[in-house]
């Protein structure tokens, strides 16, 4: 039979669909979980009941709902904590391994052979190692002519550096000396430009009343 109510709200029924949907929350359940649980006892529908809530019921009822969800975390919190302890394996006992008796038996021939082939290896990287020993004198030997030569290179870089001093100074008193050519021949055609003029002087004359020429100087 269809849920059909069309009677008000009482103050009874607001009280009872708060602490419904309240008590969902703290579960971590759904609020229509709550309005379903309401309806089947109010006999109302869910829609109905969701209304109400949304619409009345849960502005007087906002602390409360906050509240319920905060206890609804440390729910949450405290089983997920006992999860994992429940979880977390318990560290076994640890007992030492027995002795084996095979650990204590004598060597057998085979083992004796395998032994004396060990050794033997062992003797060969000895012999490699003083051989090395060896070309490693021999190198340090040779080590003085290696250092005439580093001395013979140190005297030839000493001997170009003082060729490069005295080309250097070459070179300053050819500049010196092309300078001084230089202001030579300016000044010498300096002299001719000033004696120009004298060069290029054309003599005046001019008749006397004696029927002498005379000399017009300039």
């Amino acid at each position: 039979m269809p849920k059909v109510r069309q009677d008000a709200w009482s103050h009874e029924d607001d009280l009872l669909l708060a602490e419904t949907v309240l008590r969902h929350i703290r579960e971590g359940s759904t609020q229509l979980k709550a309005f379903d649980e309401v309806g089947d006892l109010l006999n109302r529908t869910s829609a109905a009941c969701g209304f109400r809530w949304n619409a009345e019921v849960r502005q007087k009822y906002e602390q409360a709902v906050e509240l319920a969800k905060k206890q609804r975390k440390e729910k949450k919190r405290k089983e997920a904590k006992e999860q994992q302890a429940y979880q977390t394996p318990q560290p076994a006992a640890y007992y030492p391994p027995s002795p084996d008796p095979e650990d204590f038996r004598l060597p057998e021939p085979e083992a004796e052979q395998e032994m004396t082939s060990r050794a033997a290896s062992e003797e060969i990287g000895l012999n490699d190692v003083i051989r090395f020993l060896k070309g490693l004198e021999q190198e340090s030997s040779t080590q003085p002519s290696v250092q005439a030569r580093l001395n013979e290179l140190e005297e030839e870089n000493k001997s170009l550096s003082e060729q490069n001093s005295q080309l250097h100074r070459k070179l300053e008193s050819v500049t010196e000396d092309y300078q001084a050519l230089i202001q030579i021949m300016d000044r010498a055609r300096k002299m001719v430009l000033f004696e120009e003029p004298e060069q290029d002087y054309k003599p005046q004359f001019r008749m006397e009343k004696n029927g002498n020429l005379e000399n017009v100087a300039r």
